[in-house]
């Protein structure tokens, strides 16, 4: 399925280094859990985590999936220090090959509103703001309190950030 042999499916022992990973590019909130986000895509039998290996060492990996309408990518993230070698842009053919591959004829990303340096990246290799506006729910009523009070948490760290 993917082109580049440097990039395949998440193999069995790789869940620690991927999330490592993530943590490290600062795509991990207290308020969603990796290891069970990669279980949940795992299990349902509609998504995937791609990992990039350069010398059998995870340099990139990211969570793609879809819903039958549309493809979608998660927690793409490439390790720092092997940044500007292409790995970000291999690992998102290798999610557009993977969403091809399963017949659905378009890609979605979500990118957070803070995460604005890797805007650039993404426009430069063909996605396009949708000038949509994403919403969630918690179908959980007590995991929904626990988030908001996550991410109210976040937004003042955020903004603590941005007057210091």
């Amino acid at each position: 399925m993917f082109e580049d042999r440097s990039i395949g499916l998440l193999a069995e022992g790789e869940e620690r280094a991927v999330v490592t990973l993530w943590t490290r590019c600062n795509l991990v909130r207290p308020w969603n859990d990796p290891v069970d986000d990669i279980r949940i895509c795992r299990d349902s039998g509609h998504g995937a985590v791609l990992v990039a290996r350069d010398e059998g060492r995870v340099v990139g990996a990211a969570m793609t999936g879809h819903d039958g309408h549309r493809g979608v990518v998660y927690y793409l993230g490439v390790d720092p220090d092997a940044r500007r070698a292409g790995w970000g842009r291999r690992l998102v053919a290798a999610c557009e090959a993977w969403c091809r591959a399963a017949g659905v004829p378009k890609i979605n990303l979500l990118v957070r509103k803070e995460n604005l340096g890797v805007l650039a990246f993404y426009e430069a290799i063909g996605f396009a703001d949708t000038h949509c506006v994403s919403l969630y729910k918690a179908l959980d009523p007590e995991r929904a309190t626990v988030e908001a009070g996550m991410k109210a948490d976040w937004a003042a760290k955020l903004a603590a950030r941005e007057t210091a």
